[in-house]
């Protein structure tokens, strides 16, 4: 599964567009990432099926998106073979105040998906549309 996983998310690490809605992707495998000068000296073929990004419409903006995806499943558990969404700020995180939540690094802005072993193609799909309601 971890496998397929891995070989799933590599569509969606250039997937993501620039301002204005998308700020940053975070993935260690991506030149992009801080990560990755170590990332690459392990020799790893991928970096998980866990990716974050930041939106730049910030808490409103999270839930637009986590609510607009139909195939994506909302959840805060990031570990499946269905591809899970999950925005920390209004689910796992939520009872923090604003500011220990941002000091974890956890904005607003943050989501974080999970990808699964569905059809890669129709997963974009799922998020190019949900992200243009965002």
């Amino acid at each position: 599964r971890i496998k397929k996983q891995i070989e799933m998310s590599f569509p969606f690490h250039n997937f993501f567009p620039t301002p204005p809605k998308v700020e940053h992707v975070y993935y260690p495998a991506l030149e992009s990432s801080p990560q990755f000068e170590t990332f690459s000296k392990m020799g790893l073929k991928g970096a998980g099926g866990v990716l974050a990004f930041e939106l730049c419409g910030g808490l409103e903006a999270g839930k637009v998106l986590c609510e607009s995806v139909q195939l994506i499943h909302l959840a805060v558990s990031l570990g499946s073979v269905e591809s899970l969404i999950e925005h920390p700020a209004t689910t796992t995180h939520s009872m923090l105040a604003q500011d220990v939540r941002e000091a974890a690094g956890v904005t607003d802005g943050l989501v974080r998906l999970a990808v699964g072993v569905e059809n890669v193609e129709d997963l974009v799909r799922d998020l190019e549309n949900a992200l243009s309601n965002v």
